[in-house]
């Protein structure tokens, strides 16, 4: 497993990583880490537009969801039939946010291991032949702040509030459902979601926050940056990109 990780995951963002230092100026990290950001960001678009444009399809077909969740209430066969019906129909992978997720876990990880084991002192032994050793590596952000050290409640914040932004327009406001007549009684499915949109639009954000403050400060660059690519890419395709 570590062999897979090593091989597919760290020495290629380490590589990556130095190749940046080296052509930044004054081989600044924080910077490189900011470019790489993107460089994973945009790889990974492909995936990303996937996600948004299931988010964009589950919003339309929210009526007929609605439908056969009432026709089907009682056979809950039926009703998982219907719905994956539904997903294949149009086209859609309800998991597409979840994968996208779950590929950005290890290249975390796998940034995380680069600069706390791989910096300032560079391991040559896993470069590449084609990536020059730098002759400047800087921990310090900007000059102001050393990425390699954790607790930098400034940088965390950032993670914490950019990230309450993204999922705030990844996830719209929830509409409560109106109870049927002479019932005050709320589906448990609904009460689920709730408890879900709540999970992603407060509780995540405030985790985030925890998490890039117990690392290292790069992390919290990362994530931050990650976010506001995200802010921008769903603005754009949102107002760019037709469903087909």
């Amino acid at each position: 497993m570590s062999y897979l990780f090593n091989t597919a995951l760290y020495n290629p963002i380490y590589n990556l990583l130095v190749y940046l230092i080296d052509i930044i100026p004054g081989g600044d990290v924080g910077l490189a880490v900011i470019f790489l950001t993107i460089i994973v960001k945009l790889v990974l678009y492909p995936i990303s537009l996937g996600a948004v444009k299931t988010q964009m399809k589950m919003k339309l077909v929210e009526p007929e969801l609605k439908k056969i969740q009432e026709t089907y209430k009682d056979k809950k066969e039926e009703l998982a039939s219907k719905t994956f019906e539904i997903y294949r129909k149009n086209k859609i992978n309800p998991f597409s946010s979840i994968i996208i997720l779950f590929i950005q876990i290890p290249v975390i990880f796998a940034l995380y291991f680069a600069i706390w084991k791989g910096l300032p002192v560079i391991k040559t032994d896993i470069l590449y032949s084609f990536v020059p050793n730098p002759d400047q590596v800087s921990m310090n952000f900007l000059g102001i702040i050393d990425v390699s050290q954790s607790k930098v409640f400034i940088l965390a914040f950032i993670a914490g509030i950019t990230q309450f932004f993204q999922a705030k327009l990844a996830m719209p406001d929830f509409k409560k459902p109106e109870a049927k007549t002479g019932s005050k009684e709320i589906s448990f499915k609904d009460e689920m979601m709730k408890g879900m949109h709540v999970q992603v639009r407060y509780v995540l954000p405030v985790l985030t926050f925890f998490i890039a403050y117990g690392l290292i400060s790069v992390v919290a660059i990362y994530w931050t940056i990650s976010n506001l690519f995200a802010i921008g890419q769903e603005y754009y395709i949102r107002k760019r990109v037709k469903l087909l």
